[in-house]
């Protein structure tokens, strides 16, 4: 498992996705998650402490976890399955542990709620993490030989990332880890 910080979130110029890019605490290994442009909304306000005359659903849930009693432990990027990523949301109530399964982009829009950490799963990091240059900032690529073996990944499964990866290409990340950190830094639960 390893612990996460939002590092920034995008949008591809060319078809409009959003991608949040998650970044490993000490590492220039990123992970980025397509979301919705909702969930991207909500995130990116709660970041920058935007304040909105009504909750929005993230408010929302997280006032009703905090007025049961409990709190949001952790959450974590926990799989990664055809293309598409799975969380889960630990939440701590009356002493025990609960965990909630989500999507990635909700389950971190609670997490900037309420100051929780963000962790990823090894296994998704491993398949789906890209390695960013310290000096350019740029994705680092290993070929395609180099990358199956390193990930463990057949021709087919590489062959289903291709456009995840080809999406990540697009992106302008040079200023990935030069920019400012958000305001929410994830600490260790």
């Amino acid at each position: 498992m390893q612990q996460m910080d939002i590092d920034s979130i995008r949008v591809s110029l060319v078809n409009y996705q959003r991608v949040v890019i998650l970044r490993a605490k000490g590492s220039n290994r990123c992970l980025p998650i397509w979301i919705g442009p909702a969930e991207a909304d909500s995130i990116t306000m709660r970041l920058r402490n935007e304040e909105v005359p009504r909750p929005m659903t993230h408010d929302l849930v997280q006032s009703i976890i905090s007025s049961l009693g409990a709190s949001i432990g952790r959450i974590i990027v926990s799989d990664l399955s055809n293309d598409t990523f799975y969380a889960k949301i630990i939440i701590q109530c009356n002493g025990s542990q609960i965990e909630i399964d989500s999507r990635p982009s909700d389950a971190i829009a609670l997490a900037v709620r309420a100051d929780a950490p963000i962790y990823a799963d090894d296994t998704v990091v491993e398949m789906a993490g890209v390695d960013v240059d310290e000096d350019t900032g740029k994705p680092v690529s290993p070929d395609a030989d180099a990358e199956r073996e390193d990930r463990g990944m057949n021709e087919d499964e590489l062959k289903r990332l291709s456009a995840f990866t080809e999406f990540i290409s697009e992106l302008d990340v040079d200023d990935i880890g030069q920019g400012k950190k958000p305001p929410h830094s994830h600490g260790a639960a």
